[in-house]
């Protein structure tokens, strides 16, 4: 039987035994960066290289920002940036003017209408 493959919760398939799992990033001075998933929490600071068996170090970076969409990431941006300072009005908006006007003036009929 072999692995079932679903979709996690930004779309993409992965699999179900690998629910626990991170991907962690190291960096070897030929080859690069590396990627290598572990179980969350047990990277160690140095990997060996799988290319040319040196040593490579942990490097961090941001996780999967990358992978949301431009809508997202505006409304993340708003959300941080109006807990610090948020958006400040300096007068009330306009309250919307009778949609029944005829000519700019209000039908009488209407104004012996019940108010809520």
């Amino acid at each position: 039987m072999g692995h079932s493959l679903i979709k996690g919760r930004l779309g993409l398939p992965y699999d179900a035994k690998d629910a626990a799992m991170a991907i962690y990033q190291y960096r070897c001075h030929r080859d690069g960066i590396i990627d290598v998933r572990r179980p969350i929490g047990t990277a160690p600071p140095r990997y060996t290289c799988p290319t040319c068996a040196g040593e490579a170090v942990r490097v961090f970076s941001a996780p999967m920002l990358s992978l949301a969409s431009r809508p997202v990431v505006a409304a993340i941006d708003r959300a941080e940036k109006s807990r610090d300072s948020p958006e400040m009005v300096s007068t009330l908006p306009r309250r919307p003017g009778p949609t029944h006007s005829l000519g700019g003036q209000v039908d009488p009929a209407l104004m012996r209408l019940p108010r809520p």
